[in-house]
């Protein structure tokens, strides 16, 4: 059982020469999917070095349209590779006998059981082929794409397969590398007033920019409601298409008798994570005791995100000792005396840092989920040090939820004028904020919050506020609730910088090879216990005892437990 090469071109000088005329590749992001299941790969900037790098598989996340390039990929597929690519390949449609009618807009996609359990997913870009002459090469056509609704017209399918030579090309509709950065971070910089929703629940236009101002769900077709009426945006689509991408890679390899290994997104025996943040407005001392009497009765840990003027040096002390995590609380809100400034947030962060007596601060979260631009905050982090953040959340009653597509750590991607690069700050969403607060959303979506977190193995992050279970009694039940059905799924409470530094380390770890009896050679950059490594089974291990074996991603995959040692390689 060998263990396939997976390259990723992105060819460079048809990179360059969109960041050049200010126009995004989103298509780099393929590298950061890949990277978060722990999947090794190898970049290729330009189709020369295609036939150079003894490749199993070539996923073409930028193919620049050349000739040249497209042989090179055709001969590729032809000696027996496989050719995976994301609405591109146009110069090879004609080849194919199939024409590209170019981007298609929004829509959702329907797609068979063993490709998403799901459907219709939402994509945000999309570049259906139709066919337009006969060819040789009869492809297979896997599901649909619908033009704006999930009832619209098909526009074409939305994966082709297309037996060439000894190998094969499938050639998605759907941008899934793009689709999924602009759920998470919208598809530009957020410079106004979101849309409101139409039915009052929603009213982001408040004159006050915010990171919900800029989101790329539907208020009318991706909402759903609990039983007692309360919307919520119900779908991780950012997340379910990470799914539907490693899911086809794996398919692919496994069927050549080969494999690909993937790193578990948790330790062994953590099945689920859970989060609770909580930010500070109006640090009053009496709030602080009461929020730590209740999570010590919970025996949960939580980040606590202080604001300036902060709370008494003694509720820090406490707040350490009981295991939480003290973090940051930027305040750019003009009405409570903040600005939007990098100054600012230098001079706010020094403040917190003498204030709590840490010179290392790992977590941020924005005050009112406050947000301008689109990279601005994340480079702050990076300059003063901050690895994580929690700012992307729902700022009102009727857009909690999935609201940015995803409930899993991630890194940001940056816009063109940095050539897309990736942000060293680790982005922990949230779900929600202040459950059966008087104005706010109801507790009956934490059950299904969790059911959609489960799904997907991402994290579920709830905000409370301490003034808000000092002076609310059902916030304060509320947050007893959350952990309570929390806990009884399964599910673990870590605090922030807990799921920043174990997602940090799990990245360092690489898989180099594998041999005939499926033993994996791990290689790792630090010191990690409980590493889940999931070695998918060729077909003809279709026999292995169910014991031994388990679906992830949609394939049969043995379990390996490791335990790994900074710049050690070792067979397991």
């Amino acid at each position: 059982m060998r263990l396939a090469h997976v390259g990723v071109l992105l060819d460079r000088q048809a990179a360059k020469r969109r960041w050049e005329n200010g126009l995004n590749v989103f298509q780099t992001y393929i590298g950061e999917i890949l990277g978060h299941a722990g999947i090794s790969f190898q970049w290729l900037d330009r189709a020369e070095q295609i036939s150079q790098k003894g490749l199993d598989v070539l996923v073409v996340a930028l193919d620049g349209k050349e000739e040249e390039t497209a042989s090179e990929i055709w001969k590729f597929a032809e000696e027996g590779g496989v050719v995976i690519s994301f609405m591109g390949l146009s110069r090879l449609a004609d080849k194919l006998g199939y024409s590209d009618r170019g981007p298609a807009g929004k829509g959702y996609a329907m797609l068979p059981a063993k490709f998403a359990d799901q459907k219709p997913l939402r994509y945000l870009q999309a570049s259906p082929w139709l066919a337009v002459s006969t060819s040789d090469h009869v492809p297979g056509e896997i599901g649909k794409i619908k033009k704006d609704h999930p009832d619209g017209d098909t526009l074409g399918a939305a994966l082709l397969q297309f037996r060439v030579g000894k190998g094969v090309i499938d050639r998605w509709a759907v941008d899934i590398a793009e689709t999924v950065v602009k759920f998470q971070q919208g598809a530009g910089p957020v410079i106004e007033d979101g849309i409101p929703a139409l039915d009052g629940t929603g009213p982001v236009d408040d004159g006050i920019l915010k990171a919900d101002d800029a989101i790329e769900m539907d208020w009318e077709l991706d909402r759903e409601k609990t039983g007692t009426g309360a919307p919520y945006f119900a779908h991780a689509y950012a997340d379910l298409w990470r799914e539907v991408l490693i899911g086809h890679l794996l398919r692919r390899v496994v069927e050549r008798g080969l494999t690909l290994p993937v790193i578990g997104y948790w330790p062994d025996g953590i099945s689920h994570v859970a989060m609770i943040s909580l930010d500070s407005d109006h640090n009053t001392d009496e709030s602080a005791e009461v929020t730590a009497d209740v999570l010590g009765e919970c025996d949960t840990p939580a980040t606590w995100c202080i604001i300036e003027p902060g709370y008494s040096a003694h509720i820090y002390k406490r707040v350490e000792q009981e295991g939480h995590e003290l973090a940051f609380h930027y305040n750019a809100v003009h009405h409570d005396q903040g600005k939007w400034e990098e100054a600012e947030f230098r001079r706010q962060f020094e403040w917190l840092k003498t204030a709590v007596g840490m010179e290392k601060i790992t977590s941020n979260k924005n005050h009112y989920t406050r947000f301008e631009g689109w990279g601005e905050l994340f480079r702050w982090c990076e300059t003063y040090g901050i690895l994580s953040d929690q700012t992307r959340g729902p700022s009102k009653k009727g857009n909690i939820g999935f609201l940015f597509g995803t409930c899993h750590p991630y890194f940001p991607v940056g816009w063109s004028d940095e050539q897309n690069r990736i942000y060293d700050v680790l982005e922990i969403s949230f779900l929600t904020q202040d459950l059966d607060h008087r104005t706010l959303a109801d507790s009956s979506v934490i059950g299904p919050f969790l059911e959609q977190v489960e799904k997907v193995g991402g994290v579920a992050h709830f905000l409370f506020h301490p003034v808000h279970i000092y002076n609310q009694k059902p916030v304060r039940h509320a947050l007893r609730k959350v952990v309570r059905e929390a806990k009884q799924r399964g599910f673990v409470f870590w605090t922030g910088k807990q799921i920043n530094d174990w997602e940090r380390a799990r990245r360092k770890i690489r898989i180099e090879e594998c041999d005939g009896d499926g033993h994996i050679l791990v290689q790792s950059e630090t010191d990690l216990s409980d590493v889940v490594v999931w070695v998918p089974l060729p077909d003809e291990n279709e026999a292995e005892p169910s014991d031994s074996a388990q679906m992830r991603f949609g394939v049969r995959c043995a379990k390996k437990v490791v335990t790994v040692q900074a710049k050690q390689r070792r067979w397991v």
